[in-house]
């Protein structure tokens, strides 16, 4: 049966540039970085102990998915101490956390533009 999501790909134009922002900026570290054809790399990234790992490639004929606005959601501990610690690490967000009645969340950008939710209970 089902165990659990293995991967969610990430769009990304220059895997380098993405490779250098999400283990820098935001501290993901190397699962998987292999040659995948000429030109691109299935590089895999591990987010604290989650078993779901990102990949930061981009099938042909999908690039018009980078930049966008992600359907997921990243999860810490306090946004707002997320949210100064990575802005000062130079990460972009669209505007400052906001709380809601579920939680508070911010809306976060790679260094492609793909847009995340940041968000805690």
């Amino acid at each position: 049966m089902i165990t659990y999501l293995k991967f969610i790909s990430i769009p990304v134009a220059d895997q380098a540039r993405a490779l250098r922002f999400y283990t820098e900026k935001l501290g993901f570290k190397v699962a998987t970085d292999q040659e995948m054809g000429p030109g691109k790399r299935w590089i895999e990234l591990r987010i604290g102990k989650a078993e779901t790992r990102w990949v930061l490639f981009t099938m042909d004929g999908e690039e018009g998915r980078i930049g966008t606005r992600m359907n997921c959601s990243i999860a810490c501990d306090d946004v707002e101490a997320t949210y100064r610690q990575l802005s000062e690490r130079g990460v972009e967000f669209e505007s400052p956390p906001e709380k809601q009645p579920w939680g508070s969340y911010v809306i976060m950008k790679d260094s492609e533009g793909n847009r995340f939710v940041l968000g805690s209970d």
